[in-house]
């Protein structure tokens, strides 16, 4: 009796550690969308974390991984935050009363301090806000803003032309480093 037992309570000790592993990436941060290109347009200078309202079928395919983040951005209307232009494409097996529309406004979740300090910033130095990425924390949808100046074209000149400067650097350092140690 005892010797049978034992092999079945070593597959259920496997496939009890094997559902605890997969609950603890699924709890963990996981990124759904970037917005590289931002990086490159805009020079950041702060940067916030908002909740998302979202629908369910929205939420589904979210996690399917489909969003595009590349021309939204967010704005105050009414005194509440809102992100416009991100694009969700709907889920796949929504259909009817559960499809959502793909380019609709959606609320973002910040305090009222917060949406006052960004309004005041936003109007006076002429700022934008800036989604740079989506993603999932602890089960909600986060974003995360950028407040941020756009650059003109010479001065993304002068940013890659300071970053291969840094790359350059860095190479002639290790090759230095090869042949002396």
């Amino acid at each position: 009796m005892k010797g049978t037992l034992v092999p079945l309570m070593a597959r259920a000790k496997k496939q009890i550690a094997k559902r605890a592993a997969a609950r603890e990436e699924r709890s963990g941060d996981r990124v759904v969308a970037t917005n590289r290109r931002a990086r490159r347009e805009y020079e950041f200078l702060e940067t916030f974390e908002a909740g998302i309202v979202l629908q369910g079928s929205e939420v589904k395919s979210l996690r399917d991984g489909n969003a595009q983040l590349s021309e939204a951005y967010a704005r105050v209307d009414g005194g509440e935050m809102w992100l416009f232009q991100l694009h969700i494409p709907p889920w796949q097996f929504a259909t009817g009363f559960g499809a959502h529309d793909p380019d609709r406004k959606r609320k973002l979740l910040l305090h009222r301090g917060q949406i006052d300090e960004l309004v005041g910033k936003t109007q006076q130095q002429s700022l934008t806000l800036i989604p740079v990425s989506l993603y999932f924390r602890d089960g909600r949808a986060k974003v995360q803003l950028a407040l941020a100046k756009g650059r003109r074209l010479y001065d993304k000149r002068n940013v890659l032309r300071a970053r291969d400067a840094e790359k350059e650097a860095a190479r002639a350092g290790k090759e230095i480093g090869r042949w002396v140690g």
